[in-house]
């Protein structure tokens, strides 16, 4: 029979989609200033799997990924999306986002993003937010679902993604050397 346990800490970034550089500084200021010091931040990479952000964002979209050094509770993710929402609000130009920000967090055996949007293999955490298992880790490398985005599911932000995986890793053998 199992008991009640807290969940490990887990690793918090933001996949971020721009078309507007300036207005991806200002986010990436907020998100440090309000969730801690970064300690990955990868290259903008073309977004290019999908029209669906054109009509809003413009022409030339990219997609930069952040990671926090601070670990989380899970359930903070709630809050953060909250954030995250918010300073899309705040960005904006006449109602249309220049940023989109995915905030999500990993562990050693999944990726997931925060999302309002209910349905399908996502579970609700609490206040309307739900959270989408992206990627799964299995056997060395991340590993695709059915209903995984197509731009995290063809495997070329994975480098970036193990990367902070990486960080994550030595994070918590830190944490577990100090438990110890």
């Amino acid at each position: 029979m199992g008991s009640p346990s807290e969940p490990s800490p887990v690793k918090l970034f933001f996949a971020i989609l721009f078309s507007d550089e300036e207005k991806l500084f200002e986010a990436i200021k907020f998100i440090s200033e309000k969730n801690g010091e970064i300690d990955f931040k990868s290259m903008p990479l073309d977004f290019d799997e999908t029209d669906y952000y054109k009509q809003e964002m413009g022409e030339n979209i990219k997609r930069i990924f952040i990671s926090i050094k601070k670990l989380i509770k899970p359930d903070e993710i709630v809050d953060i999306k909250k954030q995250s929402t918010e300073l899309e609000n705040i960005l904006s130009v006449d109602g249309k986002r220049k940023v989109n920000i995915d905030p999500g967090y990993m562990d050693f055996s999944k990726l997931v993003l925060a999302t309002y949007k209910g349905g399908g293999c996502k579970i609700y955490i609490r206040d309307g937010v739900w959270i989408d298992i992206m990627l799964r880790y299995e056997k060395g490398s991340f590993q695709s679902f059915p209903w995984t985005f197509p731009d995290f599911a063809k495997g070329k932000y994975f480098p970036i993604l193990l990367s902070i995986r990486k960080i994550y890793k030595l994070q918590m053998k830190e944490i577990r050397s100090k438990i110890l």
